[in-house]
């Protein structure tokens, strides 16, 4: 290699990652001595602009065989930068890239804040239906469906082949109040709710009426009483916010003709009728990937946007005021960016301890969606994303992945994202979504070679129930030590199966806890309340064939795990204890098994 440049390296960068307006970078190349350099160049791209902007690198001195060239950059805009070298050399030009591709360089707004109180904490994401169901005469079941007993089978589809997701299982706020000591046993400071607001379906994501809990749940002054009580555990929550689209059973467009109002179903005079876009008046509109039941809102209507951040009586204010704690975006990236601006403002201002994040599945500071760059973290968006980059590299080294692959990817998005985003950011490794973390990790498999009735009937084998169980505790120890905010998808913690929506959803069984995984997760949320400080502190990544991540404050935390086929060792400095198992660890080789992991302090 003649040229050297590693963004990741302090030598070479600094600071490391995304900066703040008003911050001066040193960008350090060194090239090997030998090659005799005319002159070089740094080019910086802003992101959509095709004419880059020219600097002049400057020798600084010969060091060990390596002359050292530099340049300083100040004053940047907020926004997406990309950049490459050029050294223009006897023999010809040598350009400095990435992977072909310029190095990314994230600004933010220098006033860009994320709220400290919740950093470092704990989610536990409740599909409330299925949670928990609490003896409450308040709680109504009014729908178009079935309640069931909380032991019965899943539906997956009705006689006619069509999942109307209308099985309902009766889980409601008492069911959560009454479960608030299990989840602060946990360690949990942030409940995630999915949508509690009335609707006609099970997962409520066809949002009837934005203004009024679902009745089969209880009632507003119910709510009150969980988040009242929840607060006195150290249990703050965060709410479910589908702003995208709304149910055609709604107040909004009333399709069925269940709420008193005249829906933008019922007549094109309807004042929500311009919030929808029709194709062919009245049955064939736009809706949310081509699901009927969830008709889109159009990108711009004013009278929509008003009803969600009005500061008088908007949702968010309604319900932030009443003291939700955080907002969850659903689809983000499908909601027009001056909106997500106007509903971040409507969530600060109850106050800027106020948490918002949204639903991205990738790298959320360059994503672009429908052709669009977005420009989460710049300052103007989201405090955070659910970060499912770190889920998919977390579960694929559980299941026998490179280090170095994993490594990479954690580095990414330090390097990509704010700090201050990521450490607000939701880890996981399972949600609503996606295929409990258990099935995946016991079988090696996403059930794509299965039909939907044979997934309903699947389960491990007791050799691979017991293998996932080992792959589990791996993978949710990285999960809780990695930058972000470990959100537990509920049943994870308790050793529940199953494959993708609705088989993820099935009720909690609280009769067949797992207790060797619950006792780990209550393990994994004693270290984050024990080492808070560290958790939004520095991490470190070795280079080796095992992994080694640490967290550093006052404190070093270190994890450990071995997933290859054979026996490890490593080097303990002193005595000390696992603290996922609380038994003690000697100074000297630790010898570590296949798919073993240890978390001590240093």
């Amino acid at each position: 290699m003649e040229i050297y440049f590693d963004s990741k390296d302090l030598n070479c960068k600094t600071p490391f990652g995304a900066v703040g307006t008003g911050e001066t970078i040193t960008l350090n190349a060194y090239c090997k001595d030998g090659v005799f350099v005319e002159k070089a160049y740094l080019y910086v791209y802003q992101d959509g602009v095709d004419i880059p902007t020219e600097y002049p690198l400057h020798y600084v001195e010969t060091v060990d065989g390596m002359s050292l060239f530099s340049v300083e950059l100040d004053n940047l805009d907020v926004g997406l930068y990309w950049y490459h070298f050029v050294f223009f050399t006897e023999e010809g030009e040598i350009r400095v890239d990435k992977n072909g591709y310029g190095f990314q360089l994230t600004v933010y707004d220098e006033d860009y804040k994320t709220p400290d109180d919740l950093k470092g904490g704990v989610i536990y994401h409740a599909f409330v239906d299925r949670f928990a169901k609490g003896k409450d005469k308040n709680a109504v079941f009014t729908k178009r469906g079935v309640l069931k007993e909380w032991t019965d089978p899943l539906t997956i589809c009705d006689e006619d082949g069509i999942y109307r997701a209308n099985d309902f299982y009766g889980g409601n706020f008492q069911g959560i109040i009454d479960k608030l000591d299990y989840l602060q046993d946990l360690g949990v400071t942030i409940l995630y709710l999915s949508p509690i607001f009335k609707s006609a379906s099970t997962h409520r994501y066809d949002t009837g009426d934005y203004l009024q809990v679902d009745e089969l749940l209880g009632t507003e002054a119910k709510f009150k009483e969980l988040i009242t009580k929840a607060k006195e555990k150290g249990i703050d929550i965060m709410l479910d916010g589908v702003f995208n689209h709304t149910g055609a059973d709604s107040l909004y467009f009333n399709k069925y003709g269940n709420y008193d109002s005249i829906g933008a179903y019922q007549s094109m005079q309807s004042p929500y009728f311009n919030w929808y876009t029709f194709y062919d008046f009245p049955d064939h509109y736009h809706c949310w990937w081509g699901v009927t039941v969830c008709p889109t809102i159009k990108p711009t209507p004013n009278g929509f946007r008003d009803l969600i951040t009005n500061p008088i009586n908007g949702v968010i204010n309604k319900w932030t005021t009443l003291g939700v704690k955080a907002w969850r975006l659903d689809v983000v990236d499908e909601l027009a960016e001056d909106f997500v601006k106007r509903i971040r403002k409507a969530v600060k201002r109850g106050g800027e301890d106020k948490l918002l994040i949204g639903e991205v599945w990738e790298d959320a500071s360059n994503k672009i969606a429908y052709d669009t760059r977005r420009h989460y973290f710049q300052g103007e968006e989201l405090d955070g994303v659910m970060n499912y980059v770190y889920k998919n590299a977390t579960l694929a080294y559980a299941m026998g992945g490179s280090v170095q692959d994993f490594k990479d990817t954690v580095y990414e998005l330090l390097e990509n994202y704010p700090k201050q985003s990521l450490d607000c950011s939701m880890n996981l490794i399972g949600t609503h979504d996606t295929v409990r973390a258990l099935t995946i990790l016991g079988g090696g498999t996403n059930g794509a070679d299965l039909t939907k009735w044979e997934k309903k009937d699947f389960r491990l084998t007791q050799e691979n129930y017991d293998l996932g169980v080992k792959k589990l505790k791996i993978a949710s120890a990285i999960e809780f030590m990695l930058p972000g905010i470990p959100s537990i998808y509920y049943g994870d913690e308790i050793g529940m199966q199953g494959f993708e929506d609705p088989l993820n959803r099935e009720p909690m069984q609280w009769d067949n806890i797992n207790e060797e995984v619950h006792g780990h997760y209550m393990a994994l949320g004693k270290i984050r309340k024990d080492y808070r400080e560290e958790m939004i502190g520095d991490i470190e990544i070795a280079n080796d064939d095992i992994l080694i991540l640490k967290r550093k404050a006052k404190k070093t935390i270190t994890l450990i795990a071995n997933t290859c086929p054979y026996r490890r060792t490593y080097v303990i400095e002193k005595d000390t204890v696992d603290l996922l198992t609380g038994k003690p660890l000697k100074k000297g080789r630790l010898i570590l098994d296949q798919n073993k992991v240890f978390i001590f302090e240093e």
